[in-house]
């Protein structure tokens, strides 16, 4: 973290001509099991990564916020007391809602202090490793530290959370936001959407790492059918309640509760359900498995969750689904899977660590002789959560 410093410090005394006054690093993260669980106050298996986004900034006298990102050059400004309507495809968009929330916070005689930012990011952007909450949550860890907000994790992951709902009209849950703030460097965690909390670590398998291969296929979560999703899940719910009104979430139905209520709903709601209700139990049944270092069996799980991706939820596409099969042809990787929102992105392969230079070698080679796309494959570590530095 000290090199980390020192760089974006030196950076930004180049372009502000003064030193930032706090500085903050959020990870990406990687979904591995549980996908689009959340927002059914489901269960999630994630883990943060060792990719950050960093975020320094100080105020200024004034009322215009100057943003500048150090990776591509790209720059922005807003008004401090203009904050409430984000301009529409602006990236700027995420550190202005963060903004927007922290000022419902404070107090009305207290004004908000107009600031210098800068940012540096390996986190792959549009991909489905949450390039946008790692810039909220280090926007949030240091803008809270500017403005003296203190507030728990679990609140900054839900203000970060509001930023997509409210601010972006994104109806996303809190994985994103919650892998980043929790992380924990060689552990996978436990998310459970109900009580908001992490129930528990589980110690990633030191033989294994994770290949991610990019499809290069970008998503933009908030024009895709991503709100659909979730209305079809809405729907679904309400059927089931029809016959079982103690379910208060889709997370409460069992396979045997849908299928007794599969003909209250369409079949495309049916399938939605489907996925979620799967996607739960893989979830539970994978602690399980990595608990009892059954590796074999949670590989397995990965390329269910994929196949029901496919079936079921149709959020997958066929850049996606030929990474997975390949997976299965290359020695070394035990499960497979798109990782994130889907639609594109992302897709992660468990590998073992001997053997991972040579995976990723023939997964690149064999994906661009069938396709002719060149696509980008690397090792990605666990890492740990949000930290001001």
């Amino acid at each position: 973290m000290e090199a980390t410093k020192r760089i974006i410090t030196a950076k930004f005394e180049r372009k502000y001509g003064c030193p930032p006054v706090t500085i903050a690093a959020a990870p990406g993260r990687l979904e591995v099991l549980g996908n689009h669980t959340d927002y059914n106050e489901g269960f999630a298996l994630s883990a943060a990564t060792d990719l950050k986004t960093v975020f320094a900034v100080a105020p200024v006298e004034g009322k215009t916020c100057s943003l500048h990102s150090f990776d591509n050059s790209l720059s922005a400004c807003f008004d401090i007391n203009t904050l409430s309507t984000p301009k529409p495809g602006e990236w700027s968009n995420y550190i202005k809602g963060v903004v927007y929330e922290i000022s419902k916070l404070i107090d009305r005689q207290h004004k908000l202090t107009a600031f210098n930012a800068g940012i540096i990011s390996n986190v792959p952007l549009s991909a489905g490793m949450s390039s946008s909450a790692a810039l909220e949550i280090s926007t949030c860890l240091a803008l809270g530290k500017l403005y003296e907000v203190e507030l728990s994790l679990e609140e900054w992951a839900r203000l970060g959370q509001r930023v997509e709902n409210n601010y972006l009209g994104l109806k996303s849950g809190l994985l994103d936001q919650f892998s980043s703030v929790f992380g924990k460097k060689d552990n996978l965690i436990f998310c459970d959407f109900r009580k908001i909390k992490v129930p528990k670590r589980i110690q990633f398998p030191q033989e294994y790492e994770f290949v991610i291969a990019n499809s290069m296929m970008r998503h933009n979560l908030v024009d895709s059918a991503y709100n659909l999703r979730q209305k079809s899940c809405e729907n679904a719910l309400e059927a089931i309640k029809l016959k079982h009104p103690e379910i208060k979430a889709l997370r409460d139905a069992s396979m045997e509760i849908l299928e007794n209520c599969k003909v209250q709903m369409s079949f495309k709601d049916y399938k939605r359900a489907l996925h979620i209700v799967g996607e739960n139990n893989r979830v539970l049944q994978g602690i399980n498995t990595l608990e009892n270092n059954d590796i074999g069996k949670f590989g397995a799980l990965m390329y269910e969750s994929h196949q029901s991706s496919v079936d079921n939820f149709e959020n997958s596409c066929p850049e996606l689904d030929y990474l997975i099969e390949l997976s299965k042809s290359i020695p070394g990787c035990v499960g497979a899977r798109l990782s994130g929102g889907g639609f594109g992105g992302i897709s992660i392969h468990l590998v073992k660590k001997n053997i991972a230079e040579q995976y990723i070698n023939r997964l690149k080679t064999a994906f661009k002789i069938q396709t002719g796309t060149e696509i980008a494959v690397f090792l990605c570590k666990t890492g740990d959560g949000a930290v001001i530095i």
